[in-house]
């Protein structure tokens, strides 16, 4: 009944962005005016109905429901409930996983987590909008494409103070490994083009992650990718610096003086 009255509500809103009114919708069905206001009241639409109000809205059922699964979804979390999440270590794995299109028995079969402990974070999750725990205890993500932890939020933190040391913690020698670190001098236009490119390479990360979600479990698994990019100078040599030149290297402070 959820998802019917969500159809409905939907469709209403579908409706008044086009300024189409129940008077309209009856003479397109050939009913009355009643008739077409008791059918939103009481939800009670054929597939055949849903259909015709739909091609009067030039739409296609499949849109609405798009529309629908798309206004369910959510770009970020509160600060206060990705504190939740860092609060708790297996709450956090958990909808790491589920975001990650985990199912509960793969999550059981790869963690140490009984399943009472897992359908119960499962569960606060689902309380949190993060996901919609569906009977027989499947995960339906609930965050859009575009979503983001908050930015110096708590996930941030976490895996600035937790994650960082040990990510770096190797030698990028291994298959699927690479780092490079590249130093020179440019100019503020051409930091700003790298910024650019920067985003651009996130975003392509991005897309294959949400294009590989549909691929089975085996077939993929955990990628982090750091970018980072700023004014910067080994602290040894900073401390070198004339104060009369820290001018002349934005972002940095020398005793007290902007840089």
């Amino acid at each position: 009944m959820a998802q019917t009255a969500a159809i409905v509500s939907a469709l209403k809103n579908a409706l008044k962005e086009q300024g189409i009114t129940y008077l309209q919708v009856a003479e397109a069905l050939d009913l009355s005016e009643a008739s077409v206001k008791r059918l939103f009241s009481e939800r009670q639409f054929s597939l055949q109905r849903l259909d015709q109000i739909c091609s009067l809205l030039g739409l296609e059922i499949s849109d609405l429901v798009r529309r629908l699964d798309q206004a369910q979804r959510i770009d970020a979390l509160t600060a206060e409930q990705e504190q939740e999440l860092v609060g708790d270590d297996r709450l956090l794995l958990v909808a790491i996983c589920a975001l990650n299109r985990w199912s509960l028995a793969q999550i059981l079969e790869t963690y140490q987590l009984s399943e009472v402990e897992a359908v119960g974070r499962l569960a606060r999750l689902d309380r949190m909008g993060l996901i919609e725990l569906l009977p027989g205890n499947r995960i339906k993500p609930l965050i859009s494409h575009d979503f983001r932890w908050q930015q110096h939020g708590p996930i941030q933190r976490f895996f600035e103070q937790q994650v960082q040391a040990d990510f770096f913690q190797c030698h990028f020698n291994l298959p699927g490994e690479l780092r490079l670190f590249l130093s020179g001098m440019l100019s503020p236009q051409s930091t700003e083009q790298m910024h650019q490119k920067l985003q651009r390479l996130a975003q392509a990360f991005r897309h294959s992650h949400q294009e590989d979600l549909v691929l089975p479990l085996e077939q993929r698994f955990g990628v982090s990718m750091i970018l980072a990019i700023r004014p910067w100078e080994v602290a040894a040599f900073q401390q070198l610096r004339r104060l009369e030149a820290a001018k002349y290297y934005p972002g940095h402070k020398l005793t007290g003086e902007a840089g």
